[in-house]
């Protein structure tokens, strides 16, 4: 059980990329397992930003092998031109230490233009990026997708090409009042890039089990948090895979007893982008100041995100479906300079205590958080680098928090940059 699984605990953008980043440099190969470029991970490394969509960050590691599994969708455009910011950053991002499962499949133009007309004419608004995400993965449960290893056969990737648009063009010219695309045409853009992308092709599973037998440490890395998992998420306002720490081993193509330790990782607080269900959402001073404070701004799409108070219920949620060997608090700097502080303990709904979400279809919409106050610090935390450095009553918090879960946070991270996280 040489395998650990990285995970987000809550709605996403928990830093996730960064705590990726840091224990990058304790294993020897990073595999993305799901999600598409609809996630984004900012990690700073001595003050320089960058934003990762699809490329696993250890990218950011010399010597390091990173894989993106047959779990993941690939926009191909999207990867090249990622993969070309980080090379004019002076990354190494060749084939040799950057992999792309044969069965990892790739969004299409169709899928984009799909996922934008739906949401154009919705008037109940999931929040989708636009980017094809969803549509990609209907294709894939239809068993009409296009996957990256079709990109060696141009006539069996040309003949799905025209299956697909068949249908799609209907959909376009008599639902959505748009113009019917061109297989002829989206066959030769894809072809046009097919000599850049096919280098990265791999037998990922087999570069997985290999590195295993070797003795060598493998991290499977997710996207977006359990609360948008496509089944346990808070549907319909989700992502359009599993997020659970269980996928990792389906969407890398390896068995779950490889994977022995998982990490959630915690936000001090709560945010989620786009529509949903959000029982702690502020919409006063406080939810501006932690917007503010915490940059909460969305890496892929710039959108600002929705801020509120720590959600325990989500979380224990997130921990009966995940089981969390340990968990990392992130961001526990931005809370700095409140007088108080709260934590969601549980949710009333009808005059009943609730210790879990709902599973009624309009529950989450309904039910009202029960807080506990706790008091809060002012202390600058940016240059703490232990347990015993924090003010007492950031340790108090965050005892309360491990105390609630009952799971020990293992990692505690008080700035943005990577050197500002410590073990405890």
């Amino acid at each position: 059980m040489s395998g650990m699984t990285i995970v987000g605990a809550q709605w996403g953008d928990e830093g996730k990329g960064k705590i990726v980043d840091l224990l990058s440099s304790e294993v020897d190969v990073v595999v993305r397992f799901q999600g598409g470029n609809n996630a984004g991970h900012t990690v700073i490394v001595d003050g320089k930003k960058y934003v990762l969509h699809v490329v696993p960050s250890g990218i950011l590691h010399d010597g390091k092998l990173c894989i993106i599994g047959n779990g993941v969708v690939l926009d191909p455009a999207g990867f090249l031109a990622e993969i070309d910011a980080l090379q004019s950053l002076g990354l190494d991002v060749s084939p040799a230490r950057l992999k792309i499962s044969y069965k990892t499949h790739l969004i299409m133009p169709y899928h984009k233009a799909i996922d934008a007309a739906r949401e154009g004419k919705s008037t109940n608004k999931i929040g989708t990026t636009g980017r094809g995400i969803g549509p990609c993965y209907e294709d894939k449960k239809a068993r009409t997708g296009i996957r990256a290893g079709d990109l060696t056969d141009p006539e069996i990737l040309k003949a799905k090409i025209v299956r697909a648009l068949e249908e799609k063009n209907v959909l376009f010219t008599h639902l959505y009042g748009l113009p019917p695309m061109d297989p002829e045409q989206i066959f030769a853009d894809l072809m046009a890039m097919a000599d850049r992308l096919t280098p990265y092709l791999a037998d990922a599973a087999t570069l997985i089990m290999d590195a295993d037998a070797a003795g060598k440490r493998i991290m499977f890395e997710g996207a977006q948090g359990v609360m948008l998992d496509i089944d346990h998420g808070t549907y319909p306002f989700v992502t359009s895979s599993n997020v659970v720490c269980d996928n990792a081993s389906i969407g890398s193509g390896v068995h779950a007893g490889m994977i022995g330790e998982r990490i959630a990782i915690i936000k001090a607080y709560t945010t989620r982008v786009g529509s949903g269900p959000f029982p702690t959402e502020l919409f006063d001073a406080t939810g501006d100041f932690l917007r503010t404070q915490g940059g909460e701004f969305g890496a892929t799409t710039g959108r600002p995100r929705r801020c509120g108070w720590l959600d325990i219920v989500v979380l224990r949620e997130m921990s009966r479906l995940c089981d969390p060997t340990s968990f990392a608090f992130t961001k526990v700097d931005v809370l700095c300079g409140l007088d108080t502080v709260k934590i969601c303990t549980a949710y009333e709904l009808d005059g009943e205590i609730l210790r879990f979400p709902p599973q009624t279809p309009r529950g989450m919409d309904r039910v009202k958080p029960v807080f506990e106050t706790m008091p809060g610090w002012s202390e600058d935390l940016s240059q703490c680098d232990g347990w015993d450095s924090l003010p007492m009553n950031c340790r108090r918090y965050i005892e309360r928090v491990e105390e609630l879960l009952g799971i020990h946070a293992s990692y505690i991270s008080v700035g943005p940059d990577r050197k500002q996280t410590f073990r405890h």
